[in-house]
């Protein structure tokens, strides 16, 4: 039974192993991102990859089949998040499947029924296979067992053998993908030529003097930008430009928090079970009838106790609250008290730290130690002057430590601190590793332990104050019929905040500080929601949302009306730069004399370390325009000025150190081999992708 449950766990494997070699390529939540387009008359498809007409049931299987076995390993069920990142897992492993068994087809790459035998019983055995078939005592794989479970697959119930063909076709499909990425790896070729470069980019230094203004330095409105300049400079850079799916919306939240009214009731109540629990004669059934926390019977030292019980001398019997907190109430009972447990003791303390390691340094630590506690001595508040001169993170909060018990502080600090009979500051310095403490016992020693049953109940809204919430929400969406009169409604309550979100993805699930809003961002592609529309009310996390569509962007290159702000800003730093470039065109002799002429918006920056593989100008930025321009110079040279990243440059060439001469690249031509062979599996992926034609409507769906 127990190799059984082994082939359905790797069995799970199988319907994974796809995936998880799609890992090196997927990053994040936003595996695929938006790359689809609303069409298609049937209910049932879900989408369409490489020409292939994908059915929501076909889809659904592997979700199912993923989300069952991630739920069977981790013991609960997936939460909404996880389910979003299986659903994105399940579409990319069909992508995977369909567009890339195309590419193996047509290479012709397989697995033959010998191979496959070798995987299984043979001489090169599968992974997969291996952690499935091991021995539990010897720890080795155990080739005799896999024969055994073949020749009994029959005798093992119905479920066995399809369980094993799913299994086996797992092994294949990662053997079949194993060769598709070694091909890709094995098609990788540097010439010496290449890697020459290469090694003079990263190892050749040039010595510059740099002009540098900034765009900034000139005022955004003194530069007018007209609408034919940005199409212009639209039409120069579209490929730039090139967008996926998006949606703009506005939305307001209605937070349904508990009123003063709901507050009140649970005072109340709180109140009346504080009386009921003090005469209680069963108090774990009484802690699990009455409390959002099950009873828990195990003794809590000083330091584990709530927070609100660590300052109150504890009797047993007693019932302490309810204590009150924006989330929830609570009450304490003490059940028992004994002694004879582990040590604890609560205590501060100001730590000197020597600058260093010298006797000089030590001696120096101690006698401002000395000094600090001589201060306290006469007077001085104890933990101002550990805000003042400690030199740990407790100085920020006084020098407090908490409690803490036997064997958690360093010997000669937990010596001096269990040692202390009562509480006080320490008349000596404590000496450790770390330096010198000025030690307070807040609370000495104990061996004390309490057994503490606790009622706690989350502060919740009654349903009276959920409707009133929800008829605010469902107020503004049902009388607002457009943009217009959402944003006037909107503006008539005082109480409502206008948020607004842009390009939201056709597969997100969250929409600004919004999480768990899947519903509504369907609600945003929904074929028959046009910008303008009003969104019904809905329920997101502990708050209601009515939103306004204001927006929509299909895939394919940005409208200039969508992207205006951001065209705007690269052309009027283009407006800029010309207008630089001709007051720095009328100045003369070398960087320092033109900066000098040009007036004070000039920086000259003189940088020793560039080299061509960086990219960068220390001093100045990511300019791989001036790298560039750099080393193309002779020493002593300097380029005309023109635009970079951030403002106008010239750059003025000092001296370049040459890489040393390398006889043998060997190496160098193997890191290069090595760097471009990691990327070669994701690259043919996305470039395969990119002309599936993939058409996604997952979002008609979930």
């Amino acid at each position: 039974m127990a190799l059984i449950n082994k082939i359905r766990e790797k069995s799970g494997w199988a319907v994974g192993a796809i995936a998880i070699g799609l890992g090196i390529f997927v990053v994040g939540g936003d595996l695929l991102g938006p790359n689809s387009r609303l069409l298609g008359n049937d209910a049932n498809e879900i989408g369409e990859i490489a020409g292939e007409t994908i059915e929501y049931q076909e889809f659904d299987e592997i979700f199912q089949q993923m989300k069952t076995n991630y739920e069977n390993q981790s013991g609960r069920a997936a939460n909404e998040g996880e389910l979003a990142m299986m659903r994105e897992q399940a579409w990319n492993q069909l992508i995977f499947k369909i567009a890339l068994e195309k590419e193996y087809e047509r290479l012709g790459i397989e697995v033959s029924e010998e191979e496959l035998a070798d995987m299984v019983q043979g001489n090169n055995i599968h992974p997969a296979v291996k952690q499935a078939f091991t021995n539990p005592q010897t720890g080795e794989f155990d080739r005799a067992q896999v024969v055994q479970y073949l020749q009994n697959m029959d005798q093992m119930g119905p479920e066995a053998r399809p369980m094993w063909a799913n299994f086996e076709q797992g092994v294949i499909s990662d053997r079949i993908r194993t060769k598709y990425n070694s091909l890709l790896s094995k098609s990788v070729y540097v010439t010496t030529a290449e890697a020459k470069n290469f090694f003079n980019a990263q190892n050749a230094v040039a010595s510059v003097k740099v002009l540098y203004v900034p765009y900034f330095t000139i005022s955004d409105s003194a530069v007018k930008v007209t609408d034919a300049q940005l199409q212009d400079f639209y039409n120069r850079n579209k490929e730039l430009y090139k967008v996926e799916d998006g949606r703009n919306i506005e939305f307001v939240t209605v937070p349904v928090a508990a009123s003063q009214e709901d507050n009140k009731s649970y005072e109340e109540e709180m109140a009346s079970a504080a009386k009921q629990f003090a005469t209680a004669t069963n108090d774990s059934a009484f802690v699990n009838a009455n409390s959002d926390v099950p009873y828990n019977g195990t003794y809590l030292t000083p330091g584990e106790l709530p927070e609100q019980l660590r300052s109150v001398t504890l009797e047993e019997g007693k019932v302490y609250g309810p204590y009150t907190t924006p989330e929830n109430y609570s009450l304490y009972k003490v059940l028992d008290v004994k002694d004879g447990g582990k040590s604890a003791a609560k205590a501060s303390h100001i730590l000197i730290k020597p600058e260093n390691d010298t006797p000089e340094a030590k001696a120096a630590a101690k006698t401002k130690a000395t000094d600090v506690l001589n201060q306290i001595k006469k007077g001085a508040d104890f933990a101002q002057m550990a805000a003042q001169h400690g030199t740990d993170g407790t100085a920020s909060v006084g020098g407090d430590l908490g409690w803490f018990q036997s064997g958690q502080m360093v010997p000669a600090f937990e010596k001096a601190v269990f040692g202390a009979s009562s509480a006080g500051l320490l008349p000596e310095l404590v000496e450790t590793d770390y330096g010198y403490h000025i030690v307070k016992i807040t609370a000495p020693k104990t061996s004390r332990s309490y057994k503490i049953a606790a009622i706690e109940r989350a502060i919740e809204p009654s349903e009276t104050t959920r409707d009133a919430a929800y008829a605010v929400a469902d107020e503004l969406s049902g009388t607002s019929g457009n943009l217009e009169e959402f944003r006037a409604n909107v503006a008539k309550n005082k109480a409502l905040v206008k948020q607004e979100v842009k390009e939201i993805g056709k597969n997100n699930i969250i929409a600004g500080n919004l999480s768990n809003a899947r519903e509504l961002v369907r609600w945003t592609y929904a074929k028959d929601t046009e910008v303008g529309d009003v969104s019904p009310v809905f329920e997101i996390d502990d708050q209601f949302v009515v939103a306004v569509l204001t927006g929509k962007r299909e895939k394919g290159y940005a409208k200039v009306e969508d992207i205006k702000d951001e065209l705007t800003a690269a052309v009027r730093n283009e407006l800029k730069g010309k207008q630089i470039i001709e007051k720095i065109q009328k100045t003369k002799g070398n960087v320092d004399q033109m900066a000098a002429a040009y007036g004070p918006d000039a920086m000259v920056r003189t940088a020793d370390d560039v080299t061509f593989a960086a990219g960068t100008i220390p001093g100045i930025g990511l300019e791989p325009v001036a790298v560039g321009k750099t080393f193309g110079l002779k020493p002593g040279g300097r380029t005309a000025p023109f635009e970079g990243n951030g403002g106008v440059i010239v750059v003025e060439l000092a001296n370049v150190t040459k890489a040393p001469e390398v006889k043998d690249l060997s190496g160098v031509k193997q890191q290069l081999v090595n760097m471009r062979s990691a990327n070669t599996e994701s690259q043919a992926f996305e470039a395969i992708k990119e002309k599936a034609n993939i058409t996604d409507n997952r979002v008609r769906f979930f």
